[in-house]
């Protein structure tokens, strides 16, 4: 699960229309896709506060659930 680099799931919100700022945690390759969705974790992947769902269209957030 990728780390997105926002303090609450409000703030990854607020950022719709803009490049997703992440960290990739796998070791088996990048999990980011520039079109897609999939699970978050924030504010880091190792600091699990919140979890979302991001749907990235062309390289931008599209939604966040």
């Amino acid at each position: 699960m990728m780390g997105a680099r926002y303090p609450t799931k409000a703030a990854l919100k607020k950022s719709i229309g803009k490049a997703l700022f992440y960290e990739e945690t796998s070791m088996f390759g990048e999990e980011y896709k520039e079109n897609g969705t999939f699970a978050v974790v924030g504010p880091s992947p190792y600091k699990r506060n919140w979890f979302a769902n991001v749907t990235i269209e062309n390289g931008l957030i599209k939604k966040v659930t």
